[in-house]
């Protein structure tokens, strides 16, 4: 899977920072975790780095001389910065670091996911490279990582392990396509492609079933709800990349 390296600058390790990391890999990103000092910043770097996130707190912004190796190294590098903190400790750290090379700034408290979603569309656009969006809807993170694994070269893949979690990923980026779960607990596939031709906004959102079933009447439910197509669960990782492909290929919009 291709990996964007991003370098997550921090002092310390506390849940926010494990919680960030985490979300930012699912959205695609090598995440190399360094101090924010000039010897840790530029053996960091040296891993060819996409962009920079920064933790902003009172021990950072104290210190002239990490502030100064951070603003050296965005500069050198040409990194798009993101900063996280709380507001005053953000709007300080603006001041000081060049401020064509801040493309977003978030206040705590925040919603993670959100964040990491709003990072990979940023270096997506920083890039030059918009890359076809899939989001994949599931309630399994097993399968949701899998999929990601087998995508994740080709196109941008966002995860949501319910339909709440798809709608609101949804409000954040409209995908080009959606893989859908059918037998999801609770709210089940066909309640989420309701919900979702239910919003005028989505409402023309290619949606193509994921299910495990492959018995002629399991089919037939499954292709009453006119979807884009199905894929069975079981099918070999290239046969879904394959399936993906063909569909985007007779779907150029």
């Amino acid at each position: 899977m291709r990996r964007d390296s991003i370098l997550f600058v921090t002092e310390g390790k506390n849940y926010l920072d494990e919680s960030i990391r985490d979300n930012l890999t699912e959205n695609g990103f090598k995440v190399v975790q360094c101090l924010p000092d000039k010897e840790a910043l530029e053996k960091a770097t040296m891993r060819s780095a996409e962009a920079m996130f920064l933790f902003v707190e009172d021990k950072l912004l104290n210190a002239a001389n990490k502030l100064e190796a951070i603003k050296d190294i965005v500069l050198q590098e040409d990194l798009p910065l993101f900063l996280l903190g709380q507001k005053e400790d953000v709007q300080k750290a603006q001041t000081y670091l060049p401020p064509h090379t801040v493309q977003e700034s978030f206040v705590r408290p925040i919603d993670i996911k959100e964040v990491a979603i709003r990072v990979r569309m940023t270096v997506d656009r920083f890039s030059g490279e918009e890359r076809r969006n899939i989001l994949v809807v599931d309630d399994s993170g097993a399968y949701l990582r899998s999929v990601r694994e087998w995508l994740g070269d080709r196109y941008q893949v966002t995860l949501a392990n319910s339909g709440t979690m798809a709608i609101k990923s949804m409000t954040l980026k409209k995908p080009d396509l959606i893989l859908l779960d059918y037998e999801m607990p609770v709210v089940d596939g066909k309640q989420v492609l309701e919900m979702i031709r239910w919003e005028p906004e989505f409402s023309e959102i290619p949606v193509i079933f994921l299910t495990g079933k492959n018995d002629k009447q399991s089919i037939m439910d499954v292709m009453g709800l006119k979807p884009s197509g199905y894929l069975l669960k079981t099918m070999e990782p290239i046969e879904i990349i394959r399936a993906v492909d063909d569909f985007f290929a007779k779907h150029r919009f």
